[in-house]
């Protein structure tokens, strides 16, 4: 067995290679992709860890953007508009009480607000965000970003299962997921295995509430008494919105706007596949059980809050 193991990660690069190629076939789907790197980096250890990170961030932001050309602005207003007023409750709610559950649990100050400014606004996004604005050091940033990533693979695995479970309509499941989905990619991945409105109205939403950066990002400079670092706007949410303009008043070509479209799914699972395998032992051993503790139950309090607010409040 010792073998075996020394012989997948002394050819790590090689199966790595085989396993990048293999995301690229049609029947692989977003999940499968994330699920085939996570078991690449726990058995056979990371592979171009750097570029994971580099390729995972900017093709993530392509495949949003192409997502775009496949939408119509009317259609994704009428959408995500029950989502948008959802936002402002809980995007303060899950901070107040994600930094109230950190005071709790005796989580790190900084820790503890990164991972509730995760779970309330887009994931490691806003981690990067919100981080330099209150100076948070390598260590509170990796274990905030290793507890959101965690339980973003976990989440694109589960909620399409439970939304099935509970007999959510496509537009119920796309609102769902954008607000109890920490990462945007997973919220894209899942709301592409539960269908196409279901993409459509988890895009809309999520990157609706992902610009809920920029407002958190300066009231947080107050907070932490910082009014000197620089704020990480996420400006391809504003490509996005232009895609979907060109989408729906330009006469743009079928065949261009559905290969574009076809690009972004493309890119959305090879995305997926580098998260997966940016994953390493180091990042589970560094994380700890009370940022996790924290994570897990502010998760369950706007999972469980979000869904009966769909299931009750919105037509």
């Amino acid at each position: 067995m010792k073998a075996v193991v020394t012989f997948l990660k002394d050819n790590n690069k090689i199966i790595y290679g085989v396993l990048l190629v293999f995301c690229l076939f049609p029947f692989v789907t977003p999940p499968v992709a994330l699920f085939t790197g996570l078991v690449f980096a726990l058995i056979c250890g990371q592979a171009h860890p750097k570029f994971n990170k580099k390729s995972s961030k900017y093709l993530l932001q392509f495949s949003v953007v192409g997502l775009g050309f496949g939408m119509n602005l009317h259609q994704a207003l009428a959408s995500g508009k029950d989502g948008m007023a959802f936002t402002i409750i809980s995007v303060a709610g899950t901070l107040l009480v994600g930094s109230y559950i950190a005071w709790r649990m005796k989580v790190e100050k900084k820790t503890g607000y990164l991972i509730s400014s995760g779970t309330a606004i887009c994931g490691g996004s806003a981690i990067a965000a919100v981080g330099p604005v209150i100076k948070a050091d390598d260590g509170q940033m990796s274990v905030s970003l290793g507890t959101i990533f965690i339980l973003n693979a976990i989440a694109l695995f589960l909620f399409p299962v439970l939304g099935h479970y509970l007999g959510l309509t496509q537009h119920q499941f796309g609102m769902w997921a954008a607000i109890a989905i920490h990462d945007t990619s997973s919220v894209v991945g899942a709301g592409a295995a539960y269908g196409e409105e279901a993409l459509k109205v988890a895009t809309t939403v999520k990157l609706t509430r992902a610009l809920w950066i920029i407002p958190v990002a300066f009231v947080t400079s107050f907070i932490f008494k910082n009014k000197t670092s620089k704020i990480s706007i996420p400006w391809f949410i504003f490509i996005f919105i232009l895609a979907m303009l060109a989408n729906t008043f330009l006469p743009l070509p079928a065949f261009l706007t559905s290969g574009l479209v076809w690009l972004a799914r493309k890119g959305l699972t090879l995305t997926l596949f580098f998260i997966g395998a940016s994953l390493s032992k180091d990042v589970l051993q560094r994380v700890g059980i009370r940022p996790m503790v924290q994570g897990v139950l502010l998760w369950i309090v706007i999972g469980v809050s979000s869904l009966l607010y769909i299931l009750y409040a919105v037509a």
